[in-house]
């Protein structure tokens, strides 16, 4: 009786390809054209936040914790109208600046586009007694109500 030498034992595979098991963190694509670090900012975290609920893509109850004061209501009259929800593609913030009135405070502009539109957010963010940053004002302008001159 002759046998055939076996080179490995057959009773488990020579590697494992288990894509279940974690591995290496996955690279994280920029948001929006901006790099990953800037995406940290408050500022930036914050506009991603007020620009997901007042499209549409998120209900208002998502901010509840993120909010101080009266900002929550101001975003709940806001949001009822979804202002910032387009067909097809989805509303951008094209650019984000602020100034510091004094510290632990951030007056925050952003611009958003929503389709063809350019529109004007402004939010106040201030740091709670814990040290997180909550929002205390949130404004969207009014679409213009001017037409462009035509034929």
């Amino acid at each position: 009786m002759s046998r055939t030498p076996r080179t490995r034992p057959q009773h488990r595979p020579p590697t494992r390809h288990d894509t279940r098991r974690p591995g290496a963190a996955p690279t994280r694509t920029p948001v929006r054209g901006r790099t990953a670090t800037a995406r940290t900012r408050p500022t930036d975290l914050f506009a991603d936040r007020l620009l997901a609920v007042l499209s549409g893509q998120r209900p208002v109850h998502w901010m509840l914790r993120h909010t101080a004061g009266p900002a929550y209501d101001d975003l709940v009259r806001l949001a009822e109208r979804a202002p910032l929800r387009t067909r097809g593609s989805r509303p951008t913030v094209r650019d984000l600046g602020w100034f510091v009135p004094r510290e632990g405070a951030l007056e925050v502009f952003a611009r958003i586009a929503a389709g063809d539109h350019l529109r004007a957010l402004a939010f106040r963010l201030e740091k709670s007694h814990d040290l997180r940053w909550r929002c205390t004002a949130v404004e969207l302008a009014a679409p213009s109500t001017r037409r462009p001159p035509g034929p």
